[in-house]
C-alpha cells in the first residue's frame, strides 16, 4: 500500500488552521486547502502493513489502506468508490469524527500516524468538485414502507441504504430543518451546513422523502407510523442532558450547552432568535463545565460571539500530553487532546467540582463556587482548595443521560435497557416486531462514525425483516 518507504521520506502533515485572531470573526470552517501533492505524499505514508489495525478503530470499516493507496496513485474517482462502499457521509466523519482509525494506525506505534481523516475529506470533497458525487435510485421498488424517526447521521444513512434497497422511506424529523445533531448540535466552523444540504439533495433525487416540524409522539401520532408503513425505525438521539444539582442550579443564566449552541447555528442559517430568549456570550464572564467536545463546542463560540472571559472546568484529572499506559496501541488513547477552540483562547482546568451558584437580588447567576478534587471515582474534595469567581454565563456540558423517554418511547411502548436506552437485538429490532432502533438512542451518547454505521446495520435488519433477505 501507498509507498513502500514513504513512511520513512514523508512526515505527517496536516492541513493548516486559519490564525486564530481571523477566525473568531467570523462562523467559516477553520481548516485553509491542502495541496494535492501534500495529499499523495500523506497516502504514500501508508505502510504494507501486513495486518491494517486502521480496521479495527473505524466503526464503519472503512477500506482505508485502499483508499490511500489510490489517492498516492492520483486514482480519486477510484478512491471515492471506496470510500463510499462503507461510508455514505465521509464529508462529515472526515471532519468531526476524531479519528479512532488514526489512533489504531500500525505506523503509529513508532512514528506519527498516517493523516486517515484528512485523505478521507478531500477525496469526497475532490468527488463533490467533480461531479463524481450523483443520486443513485434503484432500479426498481419493493413496495415496503419504511418511517424513520430523526435525521442525525443514523437516521440518514439508514435511510440512504433503504431507499437505495428499493424501498420508500419517509423521515419525521422535529425540528424545522434536517440534520439532526449534524445541523444544530456541530458548530458551524466544525462544519458549514451547506455541506448537509448538497447530500439532502442527493437522497431527495434517490426518492428519500424528509418531513420536518414532524414530532413523533407529539403532533405526529405514534399510532400513525405504525399503521402507515411496514417498519420504523427510532434513531432520535441521546438527548437528555446530564444536570448538575447543586444549590443555585436554577439562577437565571445557567443553561444546557444545546439548549446554548442551536441558537448560534439557527442565526447561522438566517433565523431570528427572540431576544428574549436568545442566550449570548457577548461581553459576559462565561463559565463552561463538562471538558469534553460539546464543551470545546461552546467554548469556541463563546470566543465568536465576544465574551469578556471564558473559563472550561472538568472534573476528572487533567490526561497526559501522551498516550496513557494505560491505553496501549491500537486502543484508543487517553491523552490531552487541544481542539481549534481552544488555540483561540480562554482558560482550561481539571479536578474541579462546582459546588454551588449565587446570584444577584434579581435571580441572575453572578458567582460560581467549586474546589479541587481528587481522582475518579470517589472525586474527593482537596481541603482548602475551595474557590469562588465571578460569573454571568455558565454552560453545562456534562454529557447526555441517554434518549427522552416522554412521548415517542412512552407511546411506543419499547423495553429499555439498563442504562435507559432502547433494548435491540443484533438485527437492531427493539421489542416490538417491526419497530428497530439504532444510534445514540441505541448505544447512547458517542459518535457520528458509530452513528452511521449503526444506521447502515440497523437498514441491513429492516431490510431481512421485510424482504427475508439481505
Amino acid at each position: 500500500m501507498g509507498k513502500n518507504t514513504g513512511f520513512k521520506e514523508y512526515p505527517r502533515e496536516l492541513a493548516p488552521r486559519r490564525p486564530a485572531a481571523e477566525r473568531v470573526n467570523d462562523w467559516f470552517e477553520i481548516y485553509l486547502d491542502f495541496p494535492e501533492e501534500k495529499l499523495r505524499k500523506q497516502g504514500a505514508r501508508c505502510m504494507d502493513c501486513g495486518v491494517p489495525f486502521c480496521h479495527t478503530g473505524c466503526p464503519v470499516n472503512n477500506i482505508i489502506p485502499d483508499w490511500n493507496d489510490l489517492v498516492y496513485r492520483g486514482r480519486w474517482k477510484e478512491a471515492l468508490r471506496t470510500l463510499h462502499a462503507t461510508n455514505n457521509f465521509p464529508e462529515f466523519t472526515g471532519r468531526i469524527c476524531p479519528a479512532p482509525c488514526e489512533a489504531a494506525c500500525v505506523l503509529g506505534i513508532i512514528e506519527p500516524p498516517v493523516t486517515i481523516k484528512q485523505i478521507e475529506k478531500n477525496i469526497i470533497e475532490r468527488g463533490f468538485a467533480e461531479g463524481w458525487v450523483v443520486p443513485e435510485p434503484p432500479v426498481s421498488r419493493t413496495g415496503k414502507r419504511v418511517a424513520v424517526v430523526g435525521s442525525g447521521p443514523a437516521g440518514l444513512a439508514a435511510s440512504q441504504q433503504l431507499c437505495r434497497a428499493g424501498h420508500w422511506v419517509t423521515v419525521f424529523e422535529k425540528a424545522d430543518r434536517i440534520g439532526g445533531l449534524l445541523r444544530y448540535g456541530i458548530p458551524h466552523f466544525k462544519m458549514e451546513k451547506h455541506l448537509i444540504d448538497r447530500r439532502l439533495a442527493q437522497m431527495e433525487a434517490e426518492g428519500v422523502e424528509f418531513v420536518p416540524n414532524s414530532h413523533v409522539g407529539h403532533n405526529v401520532a405514534w399510532e400513525v407510523l405504525r399503521k402507515d408503513f411496514d417498519a420504523v425505525l427510532l434513531a432520535g438521539g441521546a438527548e437528555n442532558p446530564r444536570d448538575l444539582n447543586v444549590p443555585g442550579r436554577k439562577l437565571k443564566g445557567i443553561h444546557f450547552a444545546m439548549d446554548y449552541l442551536p441558537q448560534q447555528n439557527k442565526e447561522c442559517e438566517g433565523d431570528t432568535i427572540a431576544a428574549a430568549e436568545r442566550i449570548l456570550a457577548n461581553g459576559k464572564r462565561v463559565v463552561i463545565i463538562g471538558g469534553g467536545d460539546t464543551g470545546a463546542d461552546c467554548l469556541g463560540t463563546s470566543h465568536r460571539q465576544k465574551c469578556a472571559s471564558v473559563y472550561q472546568f472538568e472534573l476528572l484529572p487533567m490526561p497526559p500530553i501522551e498516550r496513557s499506559p494505560t491505553t496501549p496501541w491500537p486502543l484508543w488513547p487517553m491523552q490531552l487532546r487541544v481542539e481549534g477552540a481552544h488555540e483561540e483562547g480562554g482558560h482550561r482546568e481539571w479536578s474541579i467540582a462546582t459546588t454551588e451558584f449565587t446570584g444577584d437580588e434579581d435571580g441572575n447567576v453572578k458567582q460560581l463556587h467549586a474546589i479541587r478534587v481528587g481522582p475518579a471515582p470517589k472525586f474527593e474534595p482537596v481541603s482548602g482548595t475551595e474557590f469562588s469567581m465571578e460569573a454571568d454565563l455558565v454552560l453545562l456540558a456534562m454529557g447526555f443521560t441517554g434518549p427522552v423517554r416522554r412521548g415517542l418511547l412512552d407511546q411506543a411502548g419499547v423495553e429499555l435497557d439498563a442504562r435507559g436506552n432502547v433494548r435491540a437485538n443484533s438485527d437492531y429490532m427493539s421489542s416490538i416486531p417491526g419497530v428497530f432502533a439504532a444510534g445514540d438512542l441505541r448505544r447512547g451518547q458517542s459518535l457520528v462514525v458509530w452513528a452511521i454505521a449503526e444506521g447502515r446495520q440497523a437498514a441491513e435488519g429492516i431490510n431481512r425483516y421485510l424482504m427475508g433477505q439481505d
